[in-house]
């Protein structure tokens, strides 16, 4: 059990401290919002003088979790929201342990240092000296490749498998050392908006003054974008937090490649009268706090914004490159104790530069992976990007214009994640959303800014899209919310420079992207699941199944969506010498591949889904009185679950008038209900103490409970007490 866990209990003591906790673990995603570039020869040439960090995709057994994700997330489904455990996933579709050992042992053998097999089992990292790196499994580009690289037509590297690993692992993700990512572009408007000169198609979605009625501290409403109260009450977050629900019990991932100021996140929460959850930072493949930067920053506020009072907001930072980025993804799922409900990447990269920096392989592996973080329970949030419905940028300049093709971003169009879009809206007086339309600042200012959305290349359409979509392709987006920089959120960033340089020396700025909608959907969806979980009832996990349920279901619709009819995300007219349009994609009723269902009303979909979501299992606890505990060296429980269940027992010990001790049974578990007897052992001291008491005739009683938990190990229910007086 974590330490949390055993607070709660009354089986343990003290709090974790505030730290930046190093993982050295893999992972199975890339996200970043650039393109690869290709390298300098001279830049090659030093590379292979130094270590490289090297992620193995190993051969699991994909097609069977597969199948098991498809019947945990989909309602109706026997198996709905019956989450496991990562290591229980690990162990039943992960790599086996003897492949994993061999992939290790060859390894080591071949000098690789650091290495370390993932809580997946999906993945083993490794470090070794480039050159030798390049001898086992062939040099990261070539130089025609780097040619082919610049004009935009770069394959994935060309990688052989040594025999001693063919059949065990499917890859090698981290030759190439080039950077695969920069800090995320979050548009700024400074507070001031603007309207551009106009284009070939519609004016542009960006309009200023800023709408409805702001409220904070005058600094930060000078802004000018939209403030929490506005946003809050425009996506009916508020009456959940009226009622106390405001994400007590939750935790939330943020994915970064970027640090943060926390005297930025204190300045913003004073200003509009919020609390401020505790912040964990997590370097992963990087010894010290990341440089501030602007999307770590917005990210914070908003999610703050959204549930002020998260048991805790984990930020994970990593390196740009492809290795380290790639290890971003699972450590949140790594740290016993931390397993958030909710995991939040505003980052992305197109799917043809994805498959091109981590191969297919990569990819099938990082699918494994988000399909694990949905069996556990784990909503995964991501922005569906910031270029239209050309995602693809050649260039890592920051006023790149988008290639002329069309394309979307990953992990956004990946099955098992939600990805978020983007609007602008026009609220009255009152904060009520009172007309919205697709974000598309394409003429507005000279970098192009629109939602992302359109078809993946890579993934078929998902079994909840059925019905919905009609290509055989998977759509995206899934929703959208408020993502134009005009007027934008109100944010507090001194970073420098990426937030304050000579043309912007005010810390209060508006900022925007879908990098602002997906933490604001992060947080609202942590919401309902601390909801969920007070009526002690399953959490969201990949939350698709149900939004595109309740599309489809015309009582429900209206009710959980604000649909978006207006606007394209098409930016060809913007991008293109001829004005041409790329094709794709015009709001519209219904799902549309602009903005999916459109905006999320939170209150009504926390109220779908306490009648949609199964309950968490009843517990029971009972102990067998002719047992003989001093003896055996431990008490007996029977533990019983109405349904599919994780559950310990655990006990408290009272002799005579002392102190109770605490001590609790392994963790096991029930697949389909039933009950099972534990043992709760006793240690050497605690024997010693209880042969003593019982020798002087003291009085020895045991209060036994029964509790169930979640994939993180923290309880969601626990029995009835049992009681026991405990004899020679």
């Amino acid at each position: 059990m974590t330490e949390e866990a055993l607070q709660q209990a009354g089986l343990g003591s003290g709090v974790v401290p505030r730290r930046l906790v190093v993982i050295a673990v893999i992972a199975g995603i890339v996200v970043a919002l650039a393109a690869v570039t290709p390298g300098t020869a001279s830049a090659r040439s030093n590379a292979r003088a130094t270590n490289l960090q090297l992620v193995l995709p190993l051969q699991a057994h994909y097609a069977a979790l597969a199948r098991y994700t498809r019947a945990v997330t989909t309602p109706g489904s026997p198996l709905y929201a019956q989450y496991r455990s990562i290591a229980w996933l690990a162990r039943r579709f992960g790599a086996s342990a003897s492949a994993t050992a061999r992939v290790v042992r060859y390894l080591r053998r071949s000098g690789a240092e650091a290495l370390r097999v993932d809580a997946t089992g999906l993945f083993v990292d490794a470090r070794l000296r480039a050159t030798t790196a390049e001898r086992l499994f062939g040099p990261a580009r070539s130089t025609l490749d780097e040619q082919a690289a610049i004009s935009g037509g770069a394959a994935a590297p060309r990688v052989t498998i040594p025999s001693p690993l063919r059949g065990l692992v499917t890859g090698v993700v981290g030759l190439d050392t080039e950077p695969i990512a920069t800090a995320p572009r979050t548009s700024q408007s400074g507070g001031s908006g603007g309207v551009g000169a106009g284009g070939p198609t519609s004016t542009t979605s960006a309009y200023t003054p800023v709408s409805g009625t702001p409220s904070g501290c005058a600094a930060g409403t000078a802004a000018g974008g939209f403030t929490p109260s506005q946003y809050l009450t425009a996506y009916d977050y508020v009456p959940l937090q009226q009622t106390g629900v405001l994400g007590q019990d939750e935790r939330v991932a943020l994915i970064e490649i970027d640090g943060y100021k926390a005297s930025d996140i204190d300045t913003f929460a004073k200003c509009f009268g919020l609390s401020v959850p505790r912040i964990e930072g997590f370097g992963v493949g990087v010894s010290s706090a990341l440089p501030p930067g602007g999307e770590a920053t917005l990210d914070l506020e908003v999610l703050d914004a959204t549930a002020p009072d998260l048991r805790s907001i984990d930020v994970y930072e990593s390196k740009p490159d492809a290795s380290d980025v790639l290890m971003a993804l699972t450590a949140p799922l790594q740290t016993n104790g931390y397993k958030p409900q909710v995991i939040s990447a505003s980052l992305g990269l197109c799917e043809s530069q994805t498959e091109q920096a981590v191969g297919r392989s990569g990819v099938d592996a990082t699918e494994a992976a988000l399909q694990e973080a949905a069996d556990s329970g784990i909503s995964f949030i991501a922005a569906s990007g910031d270029y239209g419905s050309a995602d693809c940028v050649s260039s890592n300049s920051n006023d790149a214009a988008p290639d002329p093709d069309l394309a979307v971003n990953y992990p956004a169009s990946s099955p098992y994640a939600t990805g978020v879009g983007g609007t602008n809206v026009v609220l009255t007086a009152a904060n009520a959303i009172e007309s919205q339309v697709v974000w598309n600042d394409g003429n507005a200012t000279t970098l192009v800014g629109a939602s992302g959305g359109g078809f993946s290349t890579l993934f078929a359409r998902p079994g909840y899209q059925t019905g919905t979509v009609v290509q055989n392709h998977r759509a995206v987006p899934d929703v959208a919310l408020l993502a134009d920089v005009a007027p934008g959120y109100d944010v507090y960033c001194s970073a420098e420079p990426d937030c304050l340089n000579q043309a912007q020396s005010n810390p209060w700025q508006t900022v925007g992207g879908t990098s602002a909608a997906t933490p604001l959907l992060a947080g609202g969806l942590a919401l309902v699941d601390e909801l969920l979980l007070q009526h002690q009832l399953q959490g969201l996990g990949l939350v698709n199944p149900l939004l595109y349920e309740m599309g489809r279901n015309p009582t429900q619709a209206p009710l959980v969506f604000d649909g978006v009819t207006t606007g394209s995300n098409d930016v060809g007219p913007f991008i293109q010498a001829d004005g041409a349009a790329l094709g794709c994609c015009t709001a519209g009723p219904g799902y549309n591949e602009a903005t999916g269902w459109g905006g999320v009303n939170l209150a009504a979909l926390a109220n779908a889904a306490l009648a949609a979501e199964p309950p968490i299992a009843d517990v029971a606890v009972t102990l067998p009185q002719s047992q003989r505990p001093l003896k055996n060296k431990h008490i007996l429980a029977t533990v019983a679950c109405s349904s599919a269940c994780l559950f310990t027992s655990y006990g408290k010990v009272t002799i005579g008038h002392q102190k109770p001790f605490l001590d609790h049974s392994a963790l096991s578990a029930l697949h389909a209900g039933g009950e099972r007897t534990v043992k709760i052992k006793f240690s050497k001291g605690q024997l010693s103490r209880l042969r003593k008491a019982l020798a002087a005739h003291t009085r020895v009683t045991a209060i036994v409970t029964g509790a169930i938990v979640d994939p993180a190990f923290d309880i969601e229910r626990q029995s009835p007490q049992a009681h026991l007086v405990i004899r020679h």
